[in-house]
């Protein structure tokens, strides 16, 4: 059964339409784990520490991508919703010409800042090799990795969700065994981990690519288009609380890297390391019912029935809720298991990494509101709350925890700083949507 955008969504319906992107962000953060794994295991923690001092700042630098797939679907699914598919075809277009371009300018850019950042980010003269050898690879697959983003949103828009879930397999499935190809066999240590993503994520981007570039059955193309600066800003607009969240979690991350660096030295930096990667797939939940369901959001928005937004809303809040609940669960019992994956070869390290996760993971409780909250406005085109709302909770919320609550609770503090800052963006993501209300309608 084929699922429009113009549909009253049930639950079973909500669940449907967003299960290929639910999918399709945890499997791309379980394979972004696997570098980890890899490299943890087979290299050693040093190399693991190395490549989680330089990882925010590549993170940085494809930023574009998710904020141009959040904030342009968002605007071509609110344009064909009130059925202009022209025009929603040529912003389609103009923002993957324009991705592009400075994609390749932030590639440039970035391979020649590499070995300075990753001396400012912490990396003394045993991490730094590390660093630059991963960087460097990472760096050439930058546009692909930016496309790879900004399809994932875009084939939700074209009604073709499931593309998207076949794609994130296969590049998925090209980066794990390529990984112990290169890693386990080869024995190629950094360079044969960004190796193996740059690869798949060349897969993840090229091929949707070349889906819009030929004729298709979606309601998409790549084709011709002109230059349109208000579609371009309201596109960036839309986008910003998705590029601001990654921005302000690369630089958190690099605060949290700099606190562990100080307080617990490179054993901290992996400890941070393991959690983040074990987060990024919890949250991918959450990030990926957001991005799925931002489309009908866009579309019902733009086609004025409020009624349905009104319906979207509570339902996406009572499923989130659910998800919060069952994952805060499985991380504080499977803690040890998890941690085990990555840290098992030194009981030390694997202790310490248990005790920090099972504190860090009360945040689940609150982490899927806010990242749902600042999804909907975006899907909504009020880029300025959603921005707000993605701003806070990391740049204001988590940094100034994570600066303050160390010298109060030392290394624990920094585990707790994040319960704090999903806390409070909960309490301010209530508030936005309270008063929104009857601008919108949801209510």
């Amino acid at each position: 059964m084929n699922i429009s955008l113009s549909d009253h969504f049930t639950y079973k319906k909500l669940l449907r339409f967003t299960f290929p992107s639910v999918v399709m962000m945890i499997l791309t953060s379980i394979y972004g784990v696997v570098d980890g794994v890899f490299v943890s295991n087979f290299v050693g923690s040093e190399a693991f520490a190395s490549i989680n001092i330089i990882m925010p700042f590549l993170m940085i630098l494809g930023a574009i991508g998710f904020m141009t797939g959040t904030g342009g679907s968002a605007l071509v699914a609110l344009t064909f919703g009130t059925g202009n598919e022209k025009k929603a075809k040529e912003i389609f277009s103009l923002l993957v010409y324009v991705l592009i371009a400075v994609g390749f300018l932030f590639t440039v850019g970035g391979e020649i800042l590499l070995a300075p950042m990753a001396r400012l980010l912490g990396a003394d003269e045993i991490l730094l090799p590390y660093c630059v050898h991963y960087g460097r690879i990472i760096l050439l697959a930058l546009i692909p990795f930016m496309l790879q983003n900004v399809f994932q949103s875009f084939l939700v828009v074209a009604e073709r969700p499931q593309l998207g879930l076949l794609i994130t397999i296969a590049s998925g499935l090209t980066n794990m065994i390529l990984d112990a190809y290169f890693i386990a066999v080869l024995r190629l240590g950094v360079v044969g981990a960004a190796a193996a993503t740059a690869i798949s994520q060349s897969i993840g981007g090229l091929i949707p690519l070349l889906y819009f570039i030929f004729p298709n059955r979606s309601r998409l193309r790549l084709g011709r288009t002109h230059m349109d600066f208000s579609a371009l800003l309201k596109a960036c607009t839309n986008g910003a609380s998705e590029f601001m969240t990654n921005i302000s979690m690369s630089i958190v991350n690099m605060l949290y890297n700099w606190q562990l660096m100080r307080l617990a030295g490179s054993d901290g930096v992996a400890v941070y390391g393991v959690i983040m990667y074990v987060s990024f797939i919890f949250a991918a939940l959450f990030i990926g019912y957001s991005m799925g369901s931002a489309p009908i959001v866009g579309y019902h928005c733009g086609a004025g029935n409020k009624s349905e937004l009104k319906n979207l809303l509570r339902k996406s809040f009572r499923l989130i809720l659910t998800f919060q609940i069952i994952l805060t669960i499985v991380a504080e019992a499977g803690a040890p298991f998890l941690a085990g994956i990555f840290v098992r070869y030194n009981t030390n390290l694997l202790d310490m990494t248990v005790h920090a996760f099972r504190s860090y993971s009360i945040s689940f409780l609150f982490m899927g509101f806010s990242i749902y909250a600042s999804s909907f406005f975006t899907a909504l085109n009020d880029g300025f709350v959603s921005a707000v709302i993605s701003f806070c909770r990391t740049m204001i919320f988590e940094t100034g925890a994570v600066i303050i609550l160390p010298f109060f609770l030392s290394v624990s503090g920094i585990w707790y700083s994040i319960i704090a800052a999903e806390f409070m963006a909960v309490c301010l993501s209530l508030f936005f949507l309270i008063r929104k209300a009857k601008k919108y309608g949801y209510t």
